[in-house]
């Protein structure tokens, strides 16, 4: 049985933080490296760690994480040999051509007219992640919010002297519902990483090394970690690398995050629903919406899946998770092929693979996903359609191979229109193109017997505000980094 080093695992891999409904994303960039690395020097032993706290009156009231882009690590003095080291995906970032063509960054959503982290915008060095509880109350997002400010304020202060100047930072909140913005339960459906302490279903187990660097993956090997090619820093901080080459391992105990900005156009998308279900008389058909709504994504608002309760929201909260499509849905006559989580997790029913090789399959493609809400907490509903100013999802996720599990979720599983028997079905919910070629279709298939329906002219109902890859180091990594 693997075990992990929860004491050197930066905590918001593993935990979530759940409890904290109130955070702050500051990206920084560094001026001074010198200072900068000074202020590492003291500030790694300030990381949250993914150790257990079983007592729950002493977990901290603060939690502070911290991850580099490749252009961070550079200007924070990492020789080249060494930068070199790291994936191609994470060198070249998420705006080269190859990458925006994988994503589909095109439209309103290309990286030219971001808001961050594309071409036109500045440089980003690193993000530090600041979350904030108030330990009296689990659910009251505006003294979380509080305790959260006060403890970035304490860190700005400072951020000149130690050699940072703040480009921008982005409020991130969780209900304790667990909503989105469309009104849909989120995170129901999350890894279990092998050795972690977490328990659950044996098919969300997942190995180590699909997530962090140093253990081995579900392929049997270890992922391929960025080494020490060059000597440089204390290298008796870093641990020799597990797959036996003999060098040293910068990687070990981290992992890569992947961070994108989506904007949720919720008029949009109810609007859409709301239209294609309506009455004969024109008026909305709320139950209907709701129901095609599940069916795009998967889950009813609740989080239950559709596959268990076809019919109908059992509501109001549901944690059940249990279920295969293979073995309860083997036709997609309750949850529709192209939904948005069976596309993303098809669990035991990939194209036309077995039980066992479908499930093999799934495992080798999974992510991690902690998503943050911004702007108004907001509900959407049928007859809830407009929130107050923009709103959306700081998407975040992590994986230790950002093409094999994020890139190619995203690409194979999302956008490409042909899944199983479809031919021009898009994920409804992030596959989607705002304008597609002309005489291309973008439909949503809903199997039926004797006949499926077609679900025509798909919205595009997310827009991407700004997005990066960063490196997620170990604390360790991060006493190390202090020293080059």
């Amino acid at each position: 049985m693997t075990r992990l080093e929860l004491e050197n695992i930066q905590g918001y891999l593993i935990r979530g933080y759940a409890h904290m409904l109130y955070s702050r994303f500051v990206y920084l960039q560094i001026s001074d490296a010198k200072a900068a690395k000074k202020w590492l020097s003291q500030s790694w032993k300030e990381m949250t760690s993914a150790r257990h706290i079983h007592d729950k009156s002493k977990i901290p009231p603060t939690h502070l994480n911290i991850a580099f882009t490749h252009a961070g690590l550079g200007k924070l003095g990492l020789n080249e040999e060494n930068l070199g080291a790291f994936s191609r995906e994470f060198r070249q970032g998420m705006v080269s051509d190859h990458r925006t063509r994988l994503l589909g960054d095109f439209g309103t959503s290309r990286p030219e007219v971001w808001n961050w982290g594309g071409p036109r915008n500045e440089t980003i060095h690193l993000c530090l992640m600041v979350f904030g509880n108030d330990k009296s109350s689990n659910d009251d997002l505006e003294k979380d919010k509080i305790v959260c400010l006060d403890y970035y304020n304490e860190l700005a202060a400072k951020f000149d002297e130690n050699g940072f100047i703040e480009l921008f930072h982005i409020d991130g909140k969780t209900q304790p519902d667990n909503k989105e913005h469309f009104g849909f339960r989120d995170g129901v459906s999350q890894p279990i990483i092998e050795g972690s302490g977490r328990v659950g279903d044996k098919d969300d187990v997942i190995k180590a090394g699909e997530f962090l660097f140093g253990y081995k993956n579900e392929f049997g090997v270890y992922p391929d970690t960025p080494l020490i090619v060059k000597e440089q820093g204390d290298l008796n901080l870093l641990t020799p690398d597990a797959g036996g080459s003999g060098q040293k391992d910068i990687g070990k105990d981290g992992t890569f995050m992947v961070m994108r900005q989506l904007d949720q156009d919720v008029n949009k998308f109810w609007g859409y629903l709301n239209e294609k279900t309506k009455n004969p008389d024109g008026s909305i058909n709320e139950a209907e919406s709701l129901k095609l709504g599940a069916k795009f994504m998967g889950r009813w608002q609740s989080g239950a899946p559709v596959t268990l309760f076809p019919d109908a929201d059992p509501g109001p909260f549901s944690d059940v998770n249990d279920f295969g499509y293979a073995k309860f849905d083997k036709d997609g006559l309750k949850c529709p092929f192209g939904s948005h989580l069976r596309r993303t997790n098809p669990r035991d029913n990939v194209d036309d693979h077995g039980k066992k090789e479908s499930l093999k399959l799934s495992k080798q493609h999974r992510i991690i996903r902690r998503a943050r809400l911004y702007g108004e907490i907001y509900e959407g509903s049928p007859t809830k359609t407009t929130p107050n100013g923009d709103v959306g999802l700081l998407f975040i996720c992590f994986n230790a191979d950002i093409s094999r599990q994020f890139e190619f979720l995203q690409y194979t599983w999302a956008n490409l229109p042909k899944n199983k028997e479809l031919y021009n079905d898009p994920d409804p919910i992030i596959g989607v193109k705002e304008t597609p070629e002309l005489g291309e279709e973008q439909n949503f298939t809903i199997q039926d017997e004797p006949v499926s329906k077609t679900i025509k002219d798909l919205p595009r109902v997310i827009t991407v505000k700004g997005g990066a890859y960063f490196f997620f180091p170990s604390i360790n990594v991060l006493r190390y980094l202090s020293t080059i």
